[in-house]
């Protein structure tokens, strides 16, 4: 299978999600695993290769201008590259980290693997026209976390291959964030990511961010029921997804398993009670897809699409999903998600880039902090992927979600709010 192959699969996918839509109460059949993950696999070629495949030859920034919202507030158009390049890697970095194979697939991730190698290296390069703009304000902070998360989540197939100079040079862009000084909210998040990427490669690190950003969450910040305030208030958006379940839960994984102790931070106990509360928060989400795959048009950065559903694939990929979200129940939920949102051809530009939009281009939608490049957080939804195809989660038959159940006149489970 070639690569327009794949891009037939996600083309044939946009026509099924509308018909899944038009039988979803009367007990449409739903898509096998092997269906869902070659269509989920379309959209990771589409969405990744007009990025790296451009970026690894140092010709991305020459030959792309992202587009911004109307209401752009007028910073360095520059921010939009890293945001794009390291949004994208985040979300495909388990998928790179599979053991190689001869087939398609395979070879589809040798390609794009050795792409974000490449584009690694020129994204520090100091004589690189694809050098990053590490150094503009504010919005940096918040993609060198999605940057250096993507590395923890892959370590050996991203980090341990780079030179020594690239290396070198990633940490010292790294540490250079902590001139900026973040807002009160899920920012604090991003400044304690690179602090457990710098603790996991053996680089000094500040344990007393880590410390005040965790408690702060844990503890004031918690709204409960499986929810985060985003710092002092309660945002009823997707950034329980977009950012703070995952990071929590990442950050404080990295640290247990690095045997971190700094004050009286424990980070495994911690790390128990957020894994128990993204358990619970997923839970809410799965709810919330209704059943042809629509779900709620919430908060702000709606335009992140399927990053909404960042939490079910994270869940999914670590083994971490509770009894109450089966791996075939989750995978059929989200695919009819992403189906719904990726069936207009709009979602990319004539180049291939990604719009500003939710399911199609639709500028206004935008914020005034939103490019093209914003928009590659979407691949947040295609995680699930770093299983590979012969794990249950793609081999399971797909179960109607809960949403779908219940408006097909179906029993489902009931749901009560946890003291945790």
């Amino acid at each position: 299978m070639e690569r327009r192959e794949f891009l037939g699969a996600l083309a044939g996918g946009g026509a099924a999600a509308l018909a899944s839509g038009a039988t979803a109460q009367s007990g449409g059949t739903l898509p096998t695993g092997g269906d869902d993950r070659a269509w989920l696999l379309a959209l990771l070629d589409r969405m990744a290769t007009p990025i790296l495949g451009p970026m690894s030859r140092g010709q991305l920034q020459r030959t792309w201008t992202p587009a911004v919202s109307p209401t752009w507030d007028g910073r360095p158009l520059k921010v939009a590259y890293l945001e794009a390049f390291a949004r994208l890697i985040d979300g495909i970095a388990p998928w790179l980290a599979l053991p190689d194979s001869d087939d398609a697939e395979g070879r589809l991730r040798r390609r794009l693997r050795n792409h974000t190698l490449d584009a690694f290296a020129r994204s520090v390069d100091p004589n690189s026209p694809d050098r990053l703009g590490w150094d503009i304000g504010g919005q940096t902070l918040v993609d060198s976390a999605y940057f250096t998360s993507a590395l923890l989540r892959a370590p050996k197939a991203l980090w341990d291959p780079l030179d020594t100079a690239t290396k070198r040079r990633i940490v010292e862009a790294i540490k250079r964030q902590r001139s900026v000084s973040p807002p009160y909210q899920n920012w604090l998040l991003f400044a304690c990511m690179n602090e457990a990427f710098l603790f996991s490669i053996g680089e000094d690190w500040d344990p007393m961010r880590v410390d005040m950003t965790i408690k702060l969450f844990a503890g004031d910040w918690y709204a409960g029921d499986g929810w985060y305030n985003d710092g002092a208030g309660f945002h009823f958006d997707y950034y329980n997804s977009y950012v703070i379940h995952p990071m929590m839960v990442q950050i404080l994984d990295v640290l247990a398993k690095g045997g971190a102790s700094f004050n009286n931070l424990k980070p495994q106990a911690e790390f128990d009670r957020a894994l128990k509360r993204m358990q619970r928060f997923g839970e809410h989400l799965e709810r919330m897809i209704g059943p042809d795959g629509a779900y709620a048009a919430i908060g702000r950065s709606l335009t992140y699409r399927i990053a909404a559903h960042q939490v079910l694939g994270v869940l999914a990929w670590r083994g971490w999903l509770p009894e109450t979200l089966p791996g075939g129940q989750v995978r059929a939920a989200t695919l009819a998600a992403a189906r719904r949102v990726f069936a207009d051809p709009g979602n990319f530009d004539a180049n291939g880039y990604l719009t500003i939009g939710f399911t199609r281009a639709q500028p206004t939608l935008g914020d005034w902090y939103s490019n093209a490049g914003s928009m590659y957080i979407a691949s947040e939804g295609l995680v699930a992927l770093g299983l590979p195809a012969s794990d249950p989660y793609w081999t399971a038959p797909a179960l109607p979600w809960t949403m779908r159940r219940a408006y097909a006149g179906q029993d489902f489970r009931k749901d009560y709010p946890v003291a945790y």
